[in-house]
């Protein structure tokens, strides 16, 4: 009984949590100083042109008025037209967000796979060479400025030496080769089997998914080493040790085991900040990913596009959350 109530207690924030994600959306909409009427007909429109667009877009009308009207559309999946596109809004997250979404993913496995090893290594050599060294590493990865290490990557592996390719999500040679079915072009190039295409997808995807990682790997290897030192310090560790248990029995079938609620957190709030869009390193390498839309569609005062974006990331958030909340529940006999 005490398992459904809590079943249904989540279920039923889910719907709450995305009506209040949708009016949040709706007022910054609002509130922002760019006149979408504007956008669309231009600066230099007639007044009865700036009024009929007005009176068709329903924003003569009160607010409470345009937030349902707002909640229609978007239950009917009609998050508007984009200016600068001429697309509706949806076709073009569509398009653009497998990019960020092949990006960040590569970027949090590659984070994940480094940085809990390195969280753990310092942990168990605390004060150590070794954990000096890591905990350099980590500062390093939360004080460089992105673009720096992006404009650097590009100078050196790519101008200077030749070793990458250039921006882009892939090489002139291979644009339009491959048939599009998921929008991730190495899985895409792979249905096609098309090597040449995948290595080159690949070649593209390792500067920004690098740095991207390198961000992600150093917090994560950060929260690793606190979280375990904790553990070790524990009366459990110390009954453990005098039993004569190996140190690596230890620290991975016990400590790590103890770590692994706390450490889903961590994981899924750096990959939701990886799919939101890497803005920078998107622009850097023109990704064309949801992060490039988003900032190059608020230049352009594009407010169906900003807001339907806008909307996707913090969808994103709500059902990593859920799915965080769901690992809780496996991991962690006591929330059963």
């Amino acid at each position: 009984m005490q398992r459904l109530k809590s079943l249904a207690a989540t279920a039923a924030s889910v719907p709450i949590t995305l009506f209040g994600l949708a009016l949040v959306t709706f007022l910054i909409g609002r509130v922002m100083p760019i006149d979408p009427v504007l956008a669309i007909v231009g600066d230099r429109a007639p007044q009865d042109v700036v009024a009929r667009a007005r009176l068709e877009l329903g924003l003569d009308q009160p607010l409470y008025i345009q937030f349902w009207r707002f909640l229609g559309q978007l239950l009917h999946g009609d998050l508007g037209r984009s200016v600068m596109t001429q697309n509706p809004v949806t076709t073009d997250i569509v398009n653009f967000f497998p990019a960020t979404f092949e990006l960040a993913t590569v970027a949090i496995i590659v984070a994940a796979i480094i940085g809990i090893p390195l969280g753990v290594w310092a942990a168990t050599r605390q004060g150590s060479w070794i954990d000096q060294a890591i905990r350099v590493f980590c500062l390093a990865g939360h004080s460089l400025p992105v673009f720096v290490l992006g404009l650097v990557s590009l100078l050196l592996f790519y101008a200077t030496l030749g070793w990458a390719p250039g921006p882009g999500r892939q090489g002139i040679v291979y644009e339009g080769m491959v048939d599009v079915h998921t929008g991730i072009l190495t899985i895409d190039a792979l249905i096609a089997n098309d090597w040449g295409a995948f290595w080159d997808a690949l070649a593209h995807l390792a500067q920004p998914a690098g740095i991207l990682a390198f961000f992600s790997l150093a917090y994560i290897a950060r929260m690793t080493r606190a979280f375990m030192l904790a553990e070790l310090g524990s009366e459990y560790v110390i009954t453990a040790r005098a039993k004569g248990l190996s140190s690596a029995r230890i620290i991975w079938r016990h400590a790590f085991r103890n770590i692994s609620v706390p450490l889903v957190t961590v994981l899924t709030l750096t990959y939701a900040g990886l799919l939101e869009g890497a803005v920078l390193t998107e622009t850097i390498f023109s990704w064309p990913g949801l992060g490039q839309y988003l900032t190059v569609s608020l230049l352009n005062a594009d407010m169906n596009a900003v807001l339907g974006a806008t909307l996707v990331v913090g969808l994103i958030y709500v059902i990593l959350n859920l799915f965080a909340d769901l690992c809780y529940r496996l991991l962690d006999p006591r929330v059963r």
